[in-house]
């Protein structure tokens, strides 16, 4: 029984190595938390924990489409298309976002944080698909925005 159980284990990761999936994984969750620590600063409802899971999640999703990608199913009419699992956790991030999105006396509040939320379901997927370079760039500007031209709009207001 402990064979099967290191076989499967060992056997669980024919198009993305498991090293490399916890690189992405990893990378995904970091950057996650970059962003998700500039709304925790701000003490918005979407914070560290929130965009980190996100981060991750979208990640996975990305990996495991890999992974479906090279496996055999019985009936030929079985088609995947990445496509639409992007599609899927985009929406379900935007369900998310907008759960965080409030009027309040009229106003709107907490769009940023929902944007932001939105961007790290993207760098999760950016991630999954080892673009992290692309997703570390994506991060820095995300926390620039978040961050510069926060303080530059408190300025200007």
């Amino acid at each position: 029984m402990f064979q099967a159980i290191i076989d499967e284990l060992s056997n669980t990761f024919p198009e993305v190595p498991a090293q490399i999936a916890a690189i992405r994984l990893i990378a995904a969750l970091t950057l996650g938390s970059i962003i998700g620590l500039e709304r925790e600063r701000k003490g918005k409802p979407a914070g560290l924990r929130t965009n980190m899971l996100v981060a991750l999640a979208a990640c996975l999703f990305i990996l495991v489409s890999q992974e479906l990608a090279t496996m055999s199913f019985s009936n030929a009419d079985v088609q995947l298309d990445p496509l639409r699992l992007i599609e899927a956790v985009t929406s379900g991030v935007a369900f998310l976002a907008a759960g965080i999105i409030f009027t309040s006396g009229g106003k709107v509040q907490n769009i940023t944080t929902g944007a932001s939320l939105w961007l790290s379901g993207a760098i999760g997927l950016a991630c999954g698909t080892g673009q992290i370079p692309l997703a570390a760039m994506a991060t820095f500007i995300v926390v620039v925005v978040l961050f510069v031209i926060g303080h530059l709009e408190k300025r200007v207001n």
